[in-house]
């Protein structure tokens, strides 16, 4: 994800098809899109802000602000952040109450020790197996103690499936189908402390794929 090509490509790619993602998606958490497990996943993240005292939170890689959005809703004091401005556009449009940012996974606009916690949901698709530990340290800079780190992604074996014209932006997109163990041990390995991993299998109409996430924090 690092690369600058590929980094360049990505937005390309949002920025063009962000309208039509949010028309198809929608800009708030949704049934269609969100299964009990999922919302019972960033329930419990809430769950682990609020008890750690609360504090400012940073959904990366939010896209249109649907989960955003959802904490909010549930009393985050949250931000969201996206690599691509016409997502940002999108996202400011559909939620003005809420503060939306342009900024990559390895450089958030937050200063260092400025977040409570965060959410990547989904937001670690494009970004090769190699890749995670700079997004890692990223987190690391901005995070304060404890640092809750909520990370959900597409479960495979570390596949990758490239689409040379996607969504007919004539840019590439590489989508990377992550292996739980392997992203735990990222985590571990860049100093945070991995707390529970979550699997589930494919059951919504656009997935082909099982879901996977972790929890975790700042080691202490």
């Amino acid at each position: 994800m690092t690369d600058p090509d590929h980094l360049a490509s990505t937005r390309h790619v949002y920025d063009k098809s962000a309208a039509d993602y949010a028309e198809a998606v929608g800009t708030t958490v949704s049934p269609a899109f969100e299964t009990p497990i999922d919302r019972g996943v960033l329930g419990a993240f809430v769950r682990q802000v609020e008890e750690s005292g609360g504090g400012p939170v940073a959904d990366v890689g939010c896209g249109v602000g649907r989960v955003t959005a959802y904490l909010a809703d549930r009393n985050l004091d949250i931000r969201g952040v996206d690599l691509s401005p016409g997502m940002v556009e999108v996202a400011r449009s559909a939620h003005p109450d809420l503060r939306f940012e342009v900024g990559s996974l390895t450089a958030l606009p937050f200063d260092r020790e400025s977040l409570s916690g965060a959410v990547l949901w989904y937001s670690i698709i494009h970004t090769a197996l190699p890749d995670l530990p700079q997004v890692w340290h990223e987190l690391r800079r901005v995070l304060a103690s404890p640092g809750h780190l909520l990370v959900a992604f597409q479960a495979g074996g570390n596949d990758k499936e490239v689409q040379p014209n996607a969504h007919g932006t004539g840019s590439t997109l590489r989508h990377y189908r992550h292996m739980l163990e392997d992203v735990a041990a990222s985590l571990g390995e860049a100093g945070f402390d991995v707390r529970a991993r979550w699997w589930r299998e494919a059951e919504l109409a656009h997935e082909t794929t099982p879901q996977a996430g972790i929890f975790a924090r700042l080691a202490v």
